[in-house]
């Protein structure tokens, strides 16, 4: 068996535990965290972010030799298809040996996974019933061969068409992908392979046939925070290294304490109270999402000093630009920053990470979670909260919240938030979108380095751009530059003088539903969109007319922006 390889990124946000996972002519599944080897992994620091998932320890994936099988996979789906005989069966049948992946034909042909695969919403999986498919209402035909013939003519899945030597009616591919074009065959058989053969649960949902390489068959559930002191400076980065000899208090003795101070550039001291602190907050109760937020976000406008060179935070105060200070109220250099993501779960079909929709990661509750570091540099942007809900309480801006709520249909995260501070996310995270358009022009990154990480609450509103490289090419001070008053200024403006106006409009300035799901208002490829790995919400719940009005109904002068674009 050939060996397969991927970054260690990939396994969380492309190749992750449930994934199917592409290799030369075959297909696998990579396997649950369970069968995994932790002890072989290296530790990632991030105390805050462990807690807030609920577990005691970060690990990277492992990263081996070519000829070394670091993460366990299995063979999925089982179902293949000759390309010389054109049989279509399990590999098993046509291989005679699940070992080897060539057909027992007189060709010995490579072995090709079908193209299509069965999942639901709860994120279940399963072989397509091409059996089924071909054979329904029909008496059984045991010991018949099946094959897969190709017209040749497109590469469609009307161009595919199941024969059967019983002498059953040939039937095209055509139609299977239809939302309850398998609605006849039952419920979903509730299958989730990557936490073992048997692993199964009851379903009642209606799985769909889905292509094997579709970008919906895996959503990861990814969770990230930012370093922030004290966790980000070197003695709590220390402690946490020792932190398997010092968490038991029975352990800690004052000759082990000496023996780490003297091999260290801390005191005893210093240790002891840092491995205080830290104890403490094992007891605290278990950090949410939000808590995450609020504390990055005083970090951020607290700002920090470097101490040493090896801080993973430092944060430096600004000058706001002159012709935004009315709405801009601090602006931050962040030259340094560690961010730690950790995959905790997956869907399939929708990304809705609810308690039915998302998937584990293994059968059992583990101490444990996989998760990459990536360290890079940034721009915070904060903003006066009292003109916000002033333009926020608006006729203009309530009348655009009525129409996203609407379009929306009320599953956009700062629905909660209510009509005012709604209408501020909506206008922040769009602002973003403008932000990182223009860095990818001024700043020398291309738009899917960066990314946004927004802080928008009842009492927050800001927004981190920031790089996202898990290299050192993501610190190479290129956006943290735009910071300094004399940039960033000129580069605002004429990212909102850019973006005020779209190729598309007026039908994008006039949209009631766009991009995916229709959750977007004014915004579209032409305009506010970004490479979707650089939005926190997947480009979606975006409204530019928000920024800078619009010219129906003469609210040209509402936006947020309007103001200083017509200046300009």
């Amino acid at each position: 068996m050939s060996v397969a390889n991927a970054r260690r990124t990939q396994l969380l946000s492309t190749y992750g535990v449930g994934s199917l996972f592409p290799s030369d002519t075959t297909s696998y599944m990579i396997a649950g965290i369970h069968e995994w080897k932790p002890r072989d992994a290296d530790t990632i620091s991030e105390p805050r972010l462990a807690r807030s998932l609920n577990v005691s320890e970060l690990k990277s994936p492992p990263a081996g030799s070519k000829n070394k099988r670091d993460v366990p996979v299995i063979r999925f789906p089982i179902t293949q298809v000759c390309p010389s005989c054109r049989r279509i069966d399990s590999i098993r049948e046509l291989s005679k040996d699940p070992a080897k992946t060539q057909c027992t034909c007189e060709n010995k042909a490579e072995l090709s996974p079908f193209r299509l695969v069965v999942a639901c919403t709860r994120g279940h999986i399963d072989e397509f019933p091409y059996y089924r498919w071909l054979h329904k209402g029909q008496d059984s035909c045991k010991g018949q061969k099946m094959h897969l013939r190709a017209g040749g003519r497109t590469s469609s899945l009307a161009d595919l068409e199941l024969t059967c030597t019983c002498g059953v009616d040939p039937r095209s591919l055509d139609g299977s992908v239809g939302p309850r074009a398998l609605a006849e065959f039952g419920t979903c058989s509730g299958r989730r392979p990557w936490l073992g053969p048997d692993a199964t649960q009851p379903c009642d949902e209606i799985p769909r046939a889905v292509q094997r390489g579709a970008s919906n068959v895996w959503l990861p559930a990814v969770r990230s925070a930012i370093s922030i002191p004290p966790y980000s400076q070197a003695l709590a980065k220390f402690v946490t290294r020792h932190w398997a000899a010092l968490e038991d208090p029975a352990a800690v003795t004052p000759a082990l304490v000496a023996s780490l101070a003297r091999h260290s550039r801390f005191t005893a001291q210093q240790i002891e109270s840092e491995v205080e602190r830290r104890r403490g907050e094992q007891v605290d109760d278990l950090l949410t999402e939000e808590a995450l937020r609020r504390q990055e976000y005083r970090a951020l406008v607290e700002g920090r000093e470097q101490d040493g060179l090896d801080d993973d935070f430092v944060c430096l105060a600004r000058e706001v630009p002159v012709d935004l200070e009315h709405v801009i109220a601090d602006v931050r250099k962040v030259t340094r920053l560690r961010e730690v993501r950790a995959l905790y779960g997956f869907t399939r079909l929708s990304d809705e990470t609810g308690e039915e929709n998302l998937c584990a990661l293994t059968p059992d509750r583990v101490h444990w979670l996989p998760a990459v570091e990536v360290i890079g540099e940034g721009v915070f942007l904060t903003f006066h909260r009292d003109e916000l809900e002033r333009w926020a309480g608006k006729s203009f801006a309530q009348e655009r919240w009525t129409l996203f709520t609407s379009a929306t249909k009320g599953r956009s995260p700062w629905q909660q938030l209510g009509d005012v501070s709604g209408v501020i996310a909506v206008a922040l995270h769009t602002f973003a979108h403008v932000i990182i358009d223009q860095m990818a022009l001024t700043a020398g990154y291309p738009a899917a380095s960066l990314r946004e990480r927004l802080y928008v609450d009842d009492e927050m509103a800001g927004f981190l751009v920031y790089t996202a490289s898990s290299d050192s090419a993501g610190s190479l001070g290129g956006v943290a530059s735009q910071a300094e008053s004399d940039r960033l200024g000129p580069a605002l403006l004429e990212g909102l003088r850019r973006l005020s106006w779209c190729s598309a409009d007026p039908v994008c300035i006039e949209s009631r539903g766009a991009g995916v799901d229709a959750v977007n208002l004014a915004a579209c490829h032409a305009c506010v969109l970004v490479p979707e790995t650089s939005c926190e919400c997947g480009n979606r719940y975006l409204d530019r007319a928000l920024l800078f009005g619009t010219p129906e109904g003469g609210h040209e002068n509402d936006g947020l922006f309007s103001d200083v674009v017509f200046d300009v």
